[in-house]
């Protein structure tokens, strides 16, 4: 070898190249063929057809009730936005922002010394028109004293002219005395209806002013939680247009939401009794329980729903004007229902499933039908039948066909009972 590496030394350097190669390449089969026989052996050692443990439950039959879950609007039962009915100064405000106020309270005070003002002068009016009644009437009397009077020299003076001792000239005197007299008291009559009428006005403008005087105070027209006080006092507003706050009525409280048009014949047919509704302000929350008050009588042709309100009275308002809440209105019953629990139901690319625990104790894959959710369990409308098995936990690791084994809730073995046998 010497001797070649000394004449050709490239052919030497190839020869240990392709040397090196196969020993290599020896080196890999024999691994390979361990790695082989390794994984055969793990095989064929049993864990492969081990039994997998599960937790199941049987599907089951009930009555439950059809309920529709939406989301709902909470709308105050009774809105009023606080506007004064005269123009003035607010000199006070006897109510906090966000308080709750009982339906009459005195909420805000505006300035009244100009309408007092106003007042005593209207009451005085009234007092000078009955000062002016009263000295109408007395012109009445003695009008009517003086035609008294000119009557009987008018008898006396007739007497007197059929005996020639006085002229008709004079006679006629007396008789013009007698008509402007009974003129007079047509006058005075008339002077004294002027006056009572005249005191009436008086007294409708007092009245009416002591109405305006009644404005200065602004009380609360319904019982509710007060908003943001929008002018505070010492601000000049304006009659009837200047908004001061907002109170919204939070007992009792409405739900608006929508169902689909399908609904309707449920609806039709439970109006004539009130249907139980429930509603959630947050997962985990308070459930408030109402009645559905009412529903719109036309249907929204742009999304095919139907408008719904239900009320709840709201005692601890929980509920808030303007939240969304979680509604469910139990629409009737269905009798006889497939249920399973909820851990049961599967999601795929294919839809919903559940695996079925066979008599052997294998799974089936089996597609099914659900309908609606009740508490922890589904109605299932399609795919299982009353007292299948059906597996509840430890589905990650399944497939088609692999046997199972029965364990309890805690994950300890259900004493080798088989998954298909029915229960003692």
């Amino acid at each position: 070898m010497k001797s070649v590496d000394r004449q050709n030394p490239s052919r030497f350097d190839l020869n240990l190249a392709i040397c090196v190669s196969i020993a290599i390449l020896a080196s890999f089969n024999s691994s390979c063929s361990s790695g082989k026989n390794v994984q055969a052996s793990a095989t064929k050692g049993g864990r492969g057809d081990a039994a997998i443990p599960v937790t199941i439950a049987h599907a089951v039959t009930r009555d439950v009730p059809v309920q529709a879950e939406v989301i709902g609007a909470v709308e105050a039962s009774s809105t009023v936005t606080l506007k004064s009915q005269i123009s003035g100064q607010i000199l006070e405000a006897h109510f906090h922002e966000g308080d709750f106020v009982k339906k009459g309270q005195l909420l805000l005070t505006l300035d009244r010394r100009a309408l007092e003002a106003q007042l005593k002068q209207l009451e005085a009016q009234v007092l000078r028109d009955e000062a002016a009644l009263g000295q109408s009437q007395a012109s009445l009397a003695r009008d009517k004293a003086s035609e008294g009077n000119a009557r009987s020299q008018l008898e006396r003076a007739g007497q007197l002219w059929k005996q020639g001792i006085i002229s008709k000239e004079q006679y006629d005197q007396y008789s013009t005395t007698v008509a402007t007299l009974e003129a007079t008291l047509k006058a005075d009559q008339a002077g004294i209806e002027n006056s009572r009428a005249q005191i009436a006005a008086s007294r409708a403008s007092v009245e009416n002013q002591r109405v305006q005087l009644g404005y200065t105070s602004i009380f609360a027209p319904i019982s509710g939680r007060t908003g943001t006080l929008l002018i505070k006092p010492g601000n000049i507003v304006t009659a009837n247009t200047t908004e001061l706050a907002t109170i919204n009525q939070v007992e009792p409280v409405f739900v608006s939401f929508g169902l689909p048009e399908s609904n309707l014949t449920a609806l039709r047919q439970g109006a004539v009794q009130k249907m139980p509704v429930t509603a959630r302000a947050e997962e985990g929350g308070t459930l408030e329980n109402g009645v559905l008050s009412f529903f719109e009588n036309t249907v929204d042709t742009t999304t095919g729903t139907i408008r719904l309100k239900a009320a709840f009275t709201n005692p601890s308002h929980t509920l808030w004007p303007g939240q969304f809440v979680r509604v469910t209105l139990k629409l009737s019953n269905r009798p006889n229902a497939t249920m399973v629990p909820n851990q049961a139901v599967q999601s795929g690319q294919d839809g919903t499933f559940v695996y079925v625990v066979k008599s052997d104790s294998k799974v089936e894959v089996r597609p099914v039908t659900t309908a609606q959710r009740v508490g922890e369990e589904t109605v299932i409308d399609k795919g299982v039948q009353p007292g299948e098995v059906v597996v509840t936990e430890g589905t990650l690791r399944l497939v088609p066909g692999a046997r199972v084994t029965v364990r309890e809730p805690g994950g300890r073995p259900a004493g080798g009972r088989r998954p298909g046998a029915k229960r003692s």
